[in-house]
């Protein structure tokens, strides 16, 4: 099968086109696990597949590596548009993509007929703790205390398309990061588990973000963390409405405009191919 690998601020990803495979969408689980193993494929952190779609110009289909189906990727989003722009499956740069978390604007922006960067509306997310969700009888996880291992932390959830768990730091740690961000992904008070961000203020219009993806680890950026740490920053008063967003990957921008969220960022192709998996 022929494959694009893409990736948007070190989020990468496997691009394949499936509207005429005859495979349904809930069956590509076992082959994102094949085809993102980094050992023994290309690897990747999800696999982007491309279907149509009777309610929008196209969908896409998202699987994180671990063949977990996941509602929205932003990063993915962005390559998904790449992929297809650029293989003239849809001849427009703006359109409409459907995803599980709905239907996503998308806009292309182009300099001298090539990508530059792509911006795709978020949507509004939801902090309602059912949504997210969250096991604990309150209607908004926000500020809230939790135990993890031998620390306690302050946390704030919000449903971005998937689970997000959002915590303020001083400075960023990987070792912080990657042992308690595995352990709250799987906290109990998750049902679902739960992405964990954990974030460092520059001023009003920066922030850093590490995250510890659901279903991945800890990955170079995530679209929706990066999303979900403006607006949880912002409803807490600690940045304003357009924020620059750095993870180890490189940086996006998120514009929060009329309860909506906006994300402006670059995707990349690294390489094609074909696939026996």
């Amino acid at each position: 099968m022929k494959f694009w690998k893409l990736h948007g601020i070190g989020n990468d990803f496997v691009a394949i086109d499936g509207r005429y495979d005859n495979i349904d969408n809930n069956d590509y689980g076992e082959y994102a696990k094949r085809a993102c193993h980094r050992k023994f494929s290309v690897g990747a952190d999800g696999l982007l597949v491309v279907k149509n779609s009777d309610v929008a110009d196209v969908e896409m289909v998202y699987y994180n590596s671990d063949g977990s189906r996941a509602a929205m990727c932003g990063n993915g989003l962005r390559c998904f548009v790449k992929f297809v722009y650029d293989n003239n499956i849809v001849e427009k740069d703006e359109f409409n993509v459907y995803t599980l978390d709905g239907i996503k604007k998308v806009k292309i922006n182009l300099k001298d007929g090539k990508i530059e960067s792509i911006k795709v509306n978020m949507g509004k997310g939801s902090f309602l703790a059912k949504d997210v969700p969250v096991s604990a009888q309150i209607e908004k996880f926000v500020e809230q205390k939790i135990t993890v291992l031998d620390r306690e932390y302050t946390v704030t959830s919000i449903l971005m398309g998937v689970p997000h768990t959002v915590i303020f730091v001083d400075e960023l740690s990987m070792e912080e990061v990657c042992k308690y961000g595995a352990a709250i992904e799987k906290h109990y008070i998750f049902p679902k588990k739960t992405n964990v961000n954990f974030v460092k203020i520059i001023d009003d219009k920066n922030i850093l973000v590490k995250t510890f993806e659901r279903g991945c680890g800890y990955t170079f950026g995530c679209g929706t963390g990066m999303t979900a740490c403006v607006m949880v920053s912002n409803y807490l008063g600690k940045v304003g409405k357009s924020v620059n967003v750095t993870s180890e990957g490189g940086s996006v921008r998120i514009d929060l405009e009329n309860g909506f969220a906006y994300m402006t960022g670059p995707a990349v192709k690294i390489c094609e191919g074909n696939l026996e998996v």
